[in-house]
């Protein structure tokens, strides 16, 4: 089974084509086919401004039939789409997602902060932990900050903080928002094991690259 995933975040749009291998009860094998990704800055309009402009909807548009034909040529099977910080803030939002349906065929759905620090435990992170450790998942993006914080192998908490890249180029990050994610991760991780953190996204790769 060919399936492929979309996401259109505040920096860039992504697509990601697998292969799933199925093999009896055994767990699937996941075999990357392409990753493409695209650095549209949405953000750098919706963060100041609150819409998103003509010239990027037009560079999202023609993205996202790039991706079609792309999909298309792998005879992909399924796809899910998610938008998230950028469009999440754009007024235009729900204009530009008709306008990339009506031109794509590709249907995209904005997810809230908290779906979206969700889905690392979505994607088994913590089936890989040691039980010995609290670990502080962080995934960095343009728009926002995902974290999630697992113990003993599971959940306990999952927010979502608007400080990402562009909002700090752009110097709309406060202290009140640094204040924020600080006090909640000291609460978090009061009297909690020894934490590690794990970071992720490609502001974060960039560092240790």
């Amino acid at each position: 089974m060919i399936l492929a995933a979309i996401d259109i975040g505040s920096n860039a749009a992504r697509l990601l084509i697998t292969e799933v291998i199925e093999k009896g009860n055994e767990k699937p094998v996941f075999n990357k086919l392409n990753l493409i990704r695209v650095p549209l800055r949405l953000g750098f309009d919706v963060f100041e401004t609150k819409y998103i402009s003509p010239d990027k909807t037009q560079m999202l548009v023609e993205t996202m039939q790039g991706f079609k034909h792309l999909m298309n040529a792998y005879n992909v099977e399924a796809l899910k789409a998610c938008a998230t910080s950028a469009m999440r803030d754009a007024a235009n939002s729900q204009e530009i997602l008709e306008k990339v349906y009506q031109s794509s065929g590709i249907k995209i759905e904005i997810i809230s902060g908290d779906t979206e620090a969700n889905l690392v435990y979505e994607n088994h992170v913590a089936e890989n932990m040691d039980t010995d450790h609290s670990y502080m998942y962080i995934d960095v993006g343009g728009g926002s900050t995902e974290i999630s914080f697992f113990t003993n192998g599971i959940l306990i908490f999952k927010n979502s903080f608007n400080i990402g890249t562009i909002r700090l180029l752009k110097n709309l990050v406060t202290e009140t928002h640094w204040d924020e994610m600080k006090n909640t991760i000291k609460a978090v991780t009061k009297g909690q094991k020894e934490v590690i953190a794990i970071g992720s996204g490609g502001n974060i790769n960039k560092v240790f690259s």
